[in-house]
């Protein structure tokens, strides 16, 4: 595979506030500094939400994938995501994700199967596999 590249512009607006957007989407995000921090902006998506919630994402879209074309009838997938924030050495980092996703399907029949994609999705979730932030999963599986 070919590498890709994907396009994201920011624009500074005012005081801690900035404007995302990329040529290949219709829709802008805003983003600030959060509450956290000196000035920051409440109410406003942060680095720090992008960052958690492109963990929590991929592994959503890595496990619609897998479990399409491991034929897995699920009926919803949801996970709440939680990304933690450290000064370490003087610096920030996110050192963790601790996502906890639940994957609901109709049949105990298809628990075992369902476990399976799940953990196919943790390992090949390409945004986990590229931070250094540890990934925590605790999964769940619901039977309707």
């Amino acid at each position: 595979m070919e590498a890709h590249y994907y396009n994201v512009h920011i624009s500074w607006k005012n005081t801690r506030l900035g404007e995302m957007f990329s040529p290949e989407l219709s829709q802008s995000i805003e983003v600030a500094t959060p509450p956290p921090f000196p000035k920051g902006i409440e109410g406003i998506w942060s680095p720090e939400h992008l960052f958690t919630a492109a963990v929590s994402s991929c592994l959503m879209t890595t496990f619609l994938a897998i479990a399409e074309n491991s034929k897995l009838e699920f009926e919803s997938f949801e996970c709440q995501s939680k990304g933690k924030l450290e000064q370490v050495e003087g610096r920030y980092l996110m050192t963790e994700v601790i996502l906890e996703p639940i994957v609901t399907i109709s049949q105990e029949a298809d628990r075992e199967k369902a476990e399976k994609v799940l953990q196919k999705s943790e390992s090949n979730c390409l945004i986990s596999n590229s931070v250094k932030a540890k990934i925590t999963i605790m999964s769940k599986i619901v039977v309707s």
